[in-house]
């Protein structure tokens, strides 16, 4: 090497160890390529090789061997009806209904609250948003204790006890049900996002375009819709996507019909040791998310600069709601009693029930709650302030929310200064793209992905299944995003002048971060944290596949409670699951804001 080179390289070497920044970014592209980009090449590579499984039923097949075994049987072969294309169908249709129900929901409430004149606007704008915060398979819990019949769930729901008319299996089961309780749960993308964007309209545009001779539906049409397009794009790719990919709700209401859609056909192919088929189908959900957001962005990507703000003033004159204002109020009212209230109360009696299908008060008890082993009772399940086993969940729930969100908001931190700090450089558009690749994995997929990934050591690093180790990472990488987009906008906010200036008076980076970086970013630290904390307290399709007795957490013993029909202990350990979410909303009320929750992965 010349003497020449030899300069330019020490000089860029003292250059380098000056911008810690850059060392940051290299340095957990690296981490991040690992922890996302591999293990999706894992799951191509196991889709063209057979596995143990497979030696079963394909003569003189080796292990490890390439083969199109996998893709034949999915995609071509006599089994491929019931493996692939009935849960893709399922799935779309799933996805479909849920998009077009959650975001007209999502778009009136949003309307109602920021454009017309109706009251409580401060209440109903909080409370809309409850939903989403609690699990999406809690609706599903309430929704089966209500409309359940004899005919599958065993026992009868309150509805029929009550009435006497035992429902239909469309109705309690299957494809209806799973979309009007995910889109109860789903509207608040819509809502959020809507609200946001109706609020930068300027009303003095509906108005010019009214005095010009448009009806209202023209000016919807040609002003109002163009100007809010963005947001109906982001609520529907939010909407679809994790519709698609969400495993309890289809988990609790499909599959005691034997209705799969592909996160249950996925958890179905694992459980039977079925690695390859459950890879692939792994892989197409991946890229049926991937493709949902590159069609939207390809739609609104060239016109996502329309301007709803300008110096010349801004209005926003609310409708006047007239004579239906009092019907719309109480209208709003009795839905938020019926999709947030009511499934508490459902839950919390059906705790108390000590016979399954009788409501009445003669068959309450505390037994579930507080009663001891009894082996000709439940089970023999003690109650479930008794149970180790329900103590152990908590326990582990706890830890790994607190775990997961500390890591989370440090990292989230750490990305976001080398992210801001090289912007406009490829280093930082590079660090941002990899760091938002977790959000297309649907949870189920990415839990399928590290199960095969960690299943064995990976170079110097162990095998992990089975560890609390792996449930906090995914929880971690899953989480990326969100934490991610936090410290970048806290970062934002932070004028460089004051790093500079600490830097020329001598002050080290670590010093430079810890007095200054952190306590100026501290609410992108607790958005980060608290974001991650309620999602891994709620997280079931992500963990799922990665449970094991000695590492259960409240969500799976919920479902295990569920597919053995001990509804009581499963709907009790809900109501706790839940108590402890609200008790991290109220943190996030009082430290981040209402609304800092949205955003966050779903179970």
């Amino acid at each position: 090497m010349s003497e020449k080179k030899t300069n330019k390289l020490r000089f860029a070497l003292s250059r380098l160890s000056y911008r810690k920044d850059i060392i940051i970014a290299i340095l957990f592209i690296i981490i991040f390529s690992f922890l996302i980009i591999v293990p999706l090449l894992e799951v191509v590579i196991t889709s063209f090789t057979y596995q143990s499984y497979d030696l079963r039923v394909v003569k003189g097949a080796e292990e490890g061997a390439f083969t199109f075994y996998h893709y034949i049987r999915v995609f071509a072969s006599e089994m491929s009806s019931s493996i692939f294309y009935k849960p893709l169908l399922n799935s779309l249709m799933v996805g479909a209904g849920v998009t077009v129900l959650a975001m007209f929901l999502g778009s009136i409430f949003a309307w109602l609250i920021v454009r017309t004149n109706i009251p409580y606007k401060r209440f109903l704008e909080s409370v809309m948003v409850i939903p989403y915060m609690m699990p999406s398979w809690v609706l599903a819990l309430a929704w089966l204790m209500i409309f359940q019949n004899d005919r599958v769930g065993g026992s009868i729901g309150i509805f029929t006890y009550f009435t006497g008319i035992m429902m239909p299996n469309w109705f309690s089961y299957g494809l209806f049900p799973i979309i009007i309780c995910l889109a109860l749960h789903y509207y608040a993308y819509s809502f959020l996002l809507m609200s946001g964007a109706l609020r930068t309209v300027d009303s003095q545009l509906e108005e010019a375009g009214s005095v010009a001779g448009l009806s209202k539906l023209q000016v919807l049409r040609k002003i109002t819709f163009p100007l809010v397009l963005p947001a109906l794009g982001s609520s529907f790719v939010l909407t679809f996507t994790r519709s698609m990919g969400t495993f309890g709700t289809p988990a609790l209401l499909g599959l005691p019909v034997r209705f799969f859609n592909l996160p249950t056909q996925i958890y179905a192919s694992i459980n039977t040791r079925n690695i390859g088929d459950g890879f692939l189908l792994a892989f197409v959900l991946v890229v049926l998310s991937g493709a949902a957001i590159l069609i939207n962005s390809k739609i609104i990507g060239v016109r996502k600069n329309f301007v709803t703000m300008s110096g010349k003033g801004f209005r926003s004159k609310p409708d006047l709601l007239g004579r239906s204002k009092p019907l719309i109020t109480t209208l709003m009212i009795v839905f938020v009693f019926l999709v947030i209230i009511l499934p508490v109360l459902v839950l919390a009696w059906s705790s108390l029930t000590k016979t399954p299908g009788d409501y009445s008060f003669s068959n309450l008890t505390t037994h579930f709650w507080i009663g001891e082993s009894d082996p000709n009772f439940a089970s023999g399940e003690p109650g479930i302030l008794r149970n180790d086993g329900i103590l152990s969940g908590i326990w582990n729930s706890i830890r790994l929310g607190v775990f997961a969100a500390l890591i989370n908001a440090f990292v989230g931190i750490l990305v976001g200064y080398a992210v801001v700090r090289n912007r406009g450089s490829k280093l930082s558009g590079t660090l941002e793209a990899v760091s938002f690749t977790p959000y297309v994995f649907p949870s189920i997929a990415l839990g399928a992905i590290y199960l095969g990934m960690f299943a064995n050591s990976v170079g110097p690093i162990p095998a992990l299944y089975g560890t609390f180790t792996l449930l906090v990472l995914i929880v971690v990488v899953k989480n990326m995003p969100f934490s991610t987009r936090s410290g970048i906008s806290a970062i934002l906010q932070i004028d460089t002048s004051l790093e500079e200036t600490a830097m020329m008076q001598g002050v080290p980076w670590l010093k430079r971060l810890r007095k200054i970086i952190f306590p100026l970013s501290k609410s992108g630290f607790l958005s980060g944290m608290i974001l991650t904390f309620i999602t891994a307290m709620r997280e079931l399709s992500l963990l799922i596949l990665l449970v094991t007795p000695g590492n259960r957490v409240l969500t799976t013993i919920i479902f295990s409670y569920e597919d053995q029909e001990q509804v009581q202990h499963a709907n009790g350990v809900t109501l706790i699951l839940l108590l402890i979410i609200i008790a991290a909303i109220i943190v996030v009320r009082r430290f981040v804001g209402s609304n800092s929750v949205l955003g966050s992965n779903n179970n």
